[in-house]
């Protein structure tokens, strides 16, 4: 018999039953905008705080379980993913749902043997845990809504080693997200093959804000670093961001290091045209990209990094939910061999000549394969 069970406003919940076949992975926006998850497997009890505009995030969790990680959150797109088909097709959904281990570890990637169900009951218990308080979706700034991110979950256990069903109730916040508001997105199904949490992370970042734009996306190194909610030290994190870049794992996008005329380093990406030659490209050249054996693919100019360009810089872009990206368009120094450009030197001030602009500098740029720096061919060299 169905369980019909009551929230504490009186709401009757039907059982929604997953649906079977090759479903399109979908992901909440908002979970992948905004910090919500540990990105390490280590136990985390640290609180996660942000703060961009009107937004506000706090992430707590229990000593007993620790945080959700990101690799939890593979339940919840698999939520998400049953949600939407079912209401694109027309079916009636609740936010109390009904599954095997076996059809949610096969959908996430995952095994399915006793060790992979016992790892998956260990991933509902934290998000069962795990509260959030926050002022998205709500209608004042001043107004908190806390939940977390399933309100309750049974299993029905068959017997020792023999795993039964899982229901369980999403929270009204995640339920009204993906049904109601369709903040979802489409994500490719080599996500759940990535195995580092900040990679994990990156990827859903890349595809909120770039999607498939041709002209891609920037963001600094260090508002990444607050915005990933990761209790990583900043040189530790932008040493494992620039691994990343070198290593390109990210399915469907590039990425790139590019270097503002203040010394700021911001990692850029856009949709890839094929295989990338190098992680690490100069702001404002030309490269060539192979794909493989089809011809060489071509990335334009951007025109907003031509050099000598003088555009005044944009504040950081804190608020995930911008149309546009404030770092586009930032000025770049003209490149020369005589004067390179030392690491850690200080941005430029407000009120600096803008005619120091202009001033030809060089701009250091690190080998992938070698990372070590590639010193500028002497003046006059072909």
């Amino acid at each position: 018999m169905s369980m019909r069970p009551r929230t504490g406003s009186g709401e009757q919940l039907e059982l929604f039953r997953a649906l079977r076949g090759d479903l399109a992975p979908r992901d909440a926006q908002d979970l992948m905008a905004y910090p919500f998850f540990s990105l390490a497997k280590t136990h985390r009890t640290t609180p996660i705080d942000f703060t961009a505009g009107d937004v506000t995030i706090r992430v707590e969790a229990v000593p007993e379980h620790g945080m959700a990680t990101i690799w939890d959150a593979d339940v919840l797109i698999w939520a998400a993913s049953q949600l939407v088909e079912a209401r694109d097709a027309g079916l009636t959904t609740s936010r109390l749902m009904a599954a095997t281990p076996y059809e949610i570890l096969t959908f996430i990637g995952r095994g399915t043997s006793l060790r992979d169900y016992l790892r998956l009951k260990a991933a509902f218990d934290r998000l069962q845990s795990t509260t959030v308080l926050t002022s998205l979706h709500q209608r004042s700034e001043r107004r908190l809504h806390r939940f977390s991110w399933i309100n309750e979950w049974t299993q029905l256990d068959r017997g020792p080693g023999r795993p039964g069903g899982i229901q369980m109730i999403l929270p009204d916040w995640f339920y009204r997200a993906i049904v109601e508001g369709a903040l979802v997105l489409t994500i490719d199904k080599a996500y759940f093959a990535l195995t580092g949490g900040l990679e994990r992370w990156l990827y859903r970042l890349v595809r909120k804000h770039c999607g498939r734009q041709r002209s891609g996306w920037r963001f600094d190194f260090r508002h990444l670093h607050v915005k990933s909610g990761s209790l990583s030290p900043f040189r530790r994190f932008a040493f494992e961001l620039r691994d990343i870049i070198r290593r390109q794992p990210l399915p469907g996008y590039t990425l790139f290091v590019e270097v503002e005329a203040s010394g700021r380093v911001l990692l850029a990406f856009e949709p890839a045209c094929g295989k990338p030659a190098g992680g690490f490209v100069l702001s404002g050249t030309q490269p060539d990209v192979t794909s493989g054996t089809a011809p060489a693919c071509h990335r334009e100019r951007k025109s907003s990094l031509s050099h000598g360009q003088k555009r005044q810089i944009g504040a950081p872009n804190l608020e995930s939910n911008l149309d546009r990206s404030n770092f586009r368009g930032a000025p770049l120094w003209k490149t020369s061999p005589q004067q390179p450009l030392k690491s850690g030197s200080r941005g430029i001030r407000e009120d600096a000549d803008p005619s120091a602009l202009s001033r030809p500098r060089a701009l250091e740029v690190r080998s992938p394969a070698t990372s070590r720096p590639v010193p500028p061919k002497p003046e006059g060299a072909s």
